[in-house]
């Protein structure tokens, strides 16, 4: 037996089209009362005989039409079967990542009683889970992904992207700036250019993730004035402030080439952080540690969701076809016995 015809899941189209089977009996007697074969003037011999087989099978073809007629009613009624699918609809979000390469990054206070990791090492590492996921997080597979770099000027390292291996090749690239003329802080500079990159991209939902560990003081565009401008465009600004204010172990080189670590001042702007996630329908998030970062980043992918819409319909297999063929098939073996091997001679 056909699966579809097994199963609980196949419809009529039209059912009312059944009623036409309700001719099953009427053709059934019309086709039996055809003309005799011949007269007789008494059947009490014929009667005494036994039966053939060809007797027998008379009234085939009249019930060969009638079965014809139900299959053509149950054609006619459209059965079918109906297989649900899902379609998902995945409306994915444009997200730029800002992230300060100054010379502060350099600071090893990040993870505990480990001085070979710098601030920027912590950062790409959340960045990383951020973006690719980790067995916890799916990560932003559908997302797409920029990233732009800031120390003293702002560059746009990897425009929005759904390659994310490449992204994340171009950030695990970045170094902190050594060179003192551009080792300044940006932050305005770098969050114009990321609303500027979102800007004219069509995506309806665009997020910027701003880390810095210091304080503006590099650039012609003041950090709220980049802000404000985000805002009229609709893009939502996340801050992270990586790091405190006082002081953070910093890798200095000596004389002899050699790098100590020496206590140095550190000065995270706080204030305006929060002011610009505020003024952008955003969220500000403090990082004292590498633990901490990772929330952080972890928190805006809880925030900043993937929006998936399920769409649920009915795709029909028609079956029609079947009883058809079988109703062509029955009127072909009535007609052809009928005037065969079953025929009556008027």
């Amino acid at each position: 037996m056909p699966e579809w015809l097994a199963g609980n899941n196949w419809e009529l189209r039209d059912p009312l089209f059944l009623a036409t089977g309700l001719f099953a009996p009427l053709v059934y007697m019309l086709a039996k009362r055809l003309p005799a074969s011949l007269i007789y003037s008494s059947l009490s011999l014929a009667d005494a005989a036994p039966r053939s087989l060809r007797a027998r099978l008379s009234t085939l073809p009249a019930v060969l039409f009638a079965i014809a007629t139900l299959c053509l009613a149950i054609a006619m009624a459209g059965p079918r079967t109906g297989d649900a699918t899902t379609k998902i609809k995945r409306d994915g979000i444009a997200i730029m990542l800002v992230v300060d390469r100054s010379g502060s990054m350099d600071a090893r206070d990040f993870v505990k009683n480990d001085y070979s990791v710098s601030r920027l090492d912590a950062v790409k590492s959340a960045l990383r889970e951020f973006v690719k996921g980790s067995d916890s997080r799916s990560g932003r597979p559908n997302d797409l992904v920029g990233a732009i770099a800031f120390g003293t000027y702002a560059d746009g390292v990897c425009p929005l992207t759904l390659d994310h291996n490449n992204l994340m090749s171009i950030i695990n690239d970045l170094q902190v700036a050594r060179i003192q003329s551009e080792a300044a802080t940006a932050i305005g500079e770098g969050l114009a250019l990321a609303t500027e990159r979102l800007r004219a991209h069509p995506t309806q939902s665009k997020v910027i993730v701003l880390l810095t560990d210091g304080v503006n003081n590099a650039g012609e565009i003041q950090p709220l004035q980049a802000a404000e401008l985000a805002a009229s465009l609709g893009i939502k600004v996340y801050t992270v402030g990586a790091g405190t204010t006082g002081i953070a172990p910093m890798p200095v080189r000596r004389m002899d080439g050699r790098a100590v670590l020496r206590p140095t001042p550190v000065e995270i702007d706080e204030r305006t952080l929060a002011e610009i996630a505020e003024r952008t329908g955003g969220r500000y998030f403090n990082a004292k540690n590498a633990e901490k970062l990772a929330e952080s980043y972890a928190a805006i992918d809880e925030l900043e969701r993937t929006e998936i819409t399920e769409i649920r319909y009915m795709q029909y297999v028609e079956h029609y076809t079947v009883f058809v063929i079988l109703a062509l098939t029955f009127i072909a073996i009535a007609a052809l016995s009928s005037g065969t091997v079953l025929r009556r001679i008027p």
